[in-house]
């Protein structure tokens, strides 16, 4: 579980089936000391900051590079240590070795082009892709809006993909807390166990569930879309496929694609910064997974104990338990779930 109440930086690491792992980083690592900078002039004009910056608008929720050895899920402005914009995306870990951001500065539309810091995530297990923070320092007397990614800070800037910057404006919490659910895929369909587990984080506090959908069965689409129409549940299309050869094994060893969990890393990080601004704790599960209070009665009260217990804490790791599908008993033995797919 990640607050967002401290200053410093969290990034997921590994989320393995039944356990959650994460590493906070108290300081970005140094970034690139070479670093372009151009100006592209352009006429000022009264048009709103999407028109006056160029580049084709990015509509999918996975962005390819023309190198198509770089991947783009999203920009988020991030000012915690200084400013910068910080792009959630995969990328390959030794064929990529220079990326340049290319900056839409309001209230003019200027463009300016400075060198970006790759950091793929060590936590590969041993995949060729891996999920990275492609971190770009903003320029001085420049907001912008917008930002372009190119393996170059040559080319032509109405050819590029632009992205939104999320995060700009600072806001208050909406929610307490947000679950986000690693990648759902293999036309997932265990609809029961999912039912259940979101109306247990909702008796827990939980006030939005985010889900990085790949593939469902039709029913388990039925079941989304009531939860998002209750306003539960935001869905996340997660189309990595389109784009590489995914692996449902968490180690390169056992299937060597491109990818491990269909990305899962990467969509989880992308869920933490899409949420920063958002939820006062973001909860980080897979589909088969709840962080039960033992001495609590929801995670509210809990979290309030586990802060004054540990004052300054920003990442809170919780023991996981796991019990087996074999294991039933009487008591929820109802007739009524057995033509429901999924585990009781």
């Amino acid at each position: 579980m990640i607050h967002w109440g401290k200053k410093h930086i969290c990034v997921v690491v590994c989320i393995l089936i039944f356990a959650s792992i994460l590493i906070c980083y108290w300081n970005d690592p140094q970034l690139q000391n070479e670093i372009t900078r151009k100006i592209f002039p352009q006429t000022t004009t009264a048009s709103p900051p999407d028109q006056l910056c160029r580049g084709k608008p990015a509509q999918n929720a996975i962005t390819a590079l023309e190198d198509n050895r770089t991947f783009i899920i999203a920009p988020y402005f991030d000012d915690r240590e200084r400013k910068v914009t910080r792009v959630i995306g995969i990328v390959h870990h030794k064929d990529v070795k220079q990326l340049y951001c290319w900056f839409c500065c309001q209230p003019n539309g200027k463009m300016y082009v400075s060198k970006a810091e790759i950091d793929v995530h060590s936590d590969r297990f041993g995949f060729p892709y891996g999920a990275t923070d492609i971190i770009c320092v903003e320029p001085e007397n420049c907001d912008p809006t917008h930002v372009s990614v190119h393996p170059s800070p040559h080319g032509n800037i109405d050819q590029m993909p632009r992205f939104e910057i999320k995060n700009r404006k600072a806001e208050t919490f909406l929610v307490d807390f947000t679950v986000c659910i690693s990648t759902m895929f293999g036309n997932y369909n265990k609809v029961l166990q999912f039912i259940q587990n979101v109306e247990m984080y909702k008796i827990l506090g939980a006030q939005k569930v985010v889900i990085y959908k790949n593939t469902c069965s039709h029913l388990m689409e039925k079941v989304l879309k009531f939860y998002i129409e209750e306003g539960t549940v935001e869905v996340i299309p997660w189309p990595i496929d389109s784009h590489l050869k995914v692996s449902s094994k968490w180690h390169y060893s056992m299937d060597a694609k491109d990818i491990g969990y269909y990305g899962q890393i990467t969509a989880l990080n992308d869920c933490v910064y899409r949420n920063m601004q958002r939820s006062k704790f973001v909860v980080l599960n897979d589909a088969d997974e709840i962080i039960l209070p033992r001495k609590h009665p929801d995670w509210k009260t809990m979290m309030r104990s586990l802060q004054e217990q540990n004052p300054g804490a920003g990442v809170f790791l919780f023991e996981n338990h796991i019990f087996p599908e074999t294991v039933s008993t009487a008591v929820f033995n109802i007739s009524s779930w057995n033509t429901v797919p999924g585990v009781n």
